[in-house]
């Protein structure tokens, strides 16, 4: 466009004075790799999508009414009003910046000091020229600021604009006539102007990060189960292509109690993160506390009847009598079963070698079950339920289908003769696939909560399960 020029914005994000830790998570946190290209992304969506660029326009219109001029910023008695050293400028009349195209975004990561981000604008001045007709001016100008890192009062990462100032490159007459008094006076006044125009657009765009920022760090709900609160645990590292937060996971049930489990006994080896790539690493401890809030909530548990098994699943006394028959005692064959699955110790949880399984411990109790009548105890078993696990993101979670992989049992009372439980593995095996995995997974549809940071989506992430961890990878 012939009536706009190139200007520069260059900001220098001071995130922190570290460089991100050597592979190495020593918390349990959750940790969040953000690609530059994802931070640069965010601030040119600030622009895009948000009134930023107009609010410029809108300043220069709307308020002074032209940088020049009877109406203008130096109208009605200043520098450049009637009887000042210029008496022309009457005749040049509401100089405004009427163009500005959507700046491109680039930036560079300083390891171990900040951010130094630059964007890339094209500004046009229309007005009313002193001799007669349109005037159009087009100036160069590269905006420098300082922006510190601080903690908000929510403990989330922020970024302050503490020093903004400008350097004015070449200024272009594109159109019309301006004697050249007035053009060194035009250019002395665009100096002073821009920094108070151009300064509350880069601490607009600030704004719009932070509040990206801020959505990693926040409350998120795990269905009616309890909620994830998640809170930064360091400050931001960075290296020369991305930003690191340590995030904390607080897992909470409904009545605000905090669900806890020990930390791993070693530290988690985290792989390296390649270029233009971003990466969350979802550590064992938070897969342990959603399956703790399910087993304090009851979800683990559940009673078996005959309606919630299919015909080709045997649920009788007769069925039982096959496989144990000294378990029956003078109990008639022909009578409905009824199994009672309690979960009352926590479910283990194990990452590693490429895979997840979940084991959990339950007692089993076996009863005869006549609707109309009082369910008569038979035998009660301990049994360790041995599950895969397959993982799948989602923009805002990973979510876990299980499966059974085996099901073991010991004998821990019966009412009528001690017998070998073995027997009834692959019976019970066959009740607790149609019946339980089904349930398990429609109470595991709340998924394992992501952090949102800077709006990154990870459905498309390639999933890598190491030691203690799931590693989420996605392309910028």
């Amino acid at each position: 466009v012939p009536s706009m020029m190139l200007g520069m914005w260059s900001l220098l994000l001071l995130w922190g004075l570290a460089t991100p830790c050597q592979g190495l998570l020593e918390t349990v946190g959750t940790l969040a790799r953000i690609d530059k290209d994802e931070l640069g992304k965010a601030i040119q969506n600030s622009l895009v999508g948000g009134p930023i660029l107009q609010n410029v326009l809108g300043t220069v219109t709307s308020v002074n009414q032209g940088l020049l001029g009877s109406g203008g910023l130096l109208g009605g008695g200043g520098l450049l009003s009637y009887g000042g050293i210029f008496g022309v400028v009457e005749e040049l009349s509401g100089l405004k910046i009427e163009e500005l195209t959507l700046p491109k975004v680039s930036l560079k990561l300083l390891p171990g000091f900040g951010v130094q981000l630059s964007l890339h604008t094209k500004v046009g001045l229309h007005g009313s020229g002193p001799l007669g007709g349109l005037l159009q001016l087009a100036a160069e100008v590269n905006v420098s600021s300082r922006v510190a890192l601080g903690v908000s009062s929510r403990g989330t990462p922020t970024l302050v604009l503490k020093r903004c100032s400008t350097l004015l490159g070449h200024i272009s007459l594109l159109s019309g006539l301006l004697p050249a008094p007035l053009f060194g006076v035009v250019e002395q006044t665009l100096f002073k102007v821009l920094p108070g125009l151009l300064c509350p657009m880069v601490d607009s765009v600030l704004g719009v990060v932070n509040e990206l920022l801020g959505t990693a760090l926040s409350l998120v709900p795990i269905g009616a189960l309890g909620s994830v609160e998640f809170t930064l645990a360091t400050l931001p590292l960075i290296s020369n292509q991305y930003i690191e937060l340590d995030i904390n996971p607080i897992v909470k049930s409904v009545a605000g109690d905090i669900i806890d489990f020990p930390k791993p006994p070693k530290p988690i080896k985290v792989p390296p993160k390649d270029d233009h790539t971003s990466q969350v690493v979802v550590p064992l401890y938070l897969f342990s506390t959603v399956f703790g809030l399910l087993q304090a909530n009851g979800a683990l548990d559940i009673d078996v009847t005959p309606e919630l098994v299919p015909s080709n699943v045997p649920l009788t006394t007769t069925d039982l009598a096959a496989l144990v028959p000294e378990a029956l005692g003078k109990l008639p064959p022909g009578q409905q079963l009824l199994l009672l699955i309690r979960v009352k110790e926590a479910a283990s949880v194990t990452l590693q070698n490429k895979k997840a399984t979940v084991s959990i411990p339950a007692n089993i109790r076996v009863l005869s079950y006549r609707p109309k009548g009082t369910p008569e105890a038979l035998f009660e078993l301990n049994a360790v339920l041995t599950l895969n696990a397959q993982l799948a993101p989602s923009a805002t979670k990973l979510h876990l289908s299980l499966s059974l992989e085996r099901l073991r049992v010991k004998l821990a009372s019966s009412f009528a003769h001690a017998f070998d439980a073995s027997h009834l593995e692959e019976w019970l095996s066959d009740v607790v696939r149609v019946a339980y995995v089904p349930k398990l997974n429609v109470d595991l549809d709340v998924g394992i909560p992501l952090p949102k940071v800077l709006n990154v989506n990870f459905a498309t992430a390639a999933l890598e399960i190491i030691e203690n961890a799931v590693v989420l990878t996605v392309a910028s």
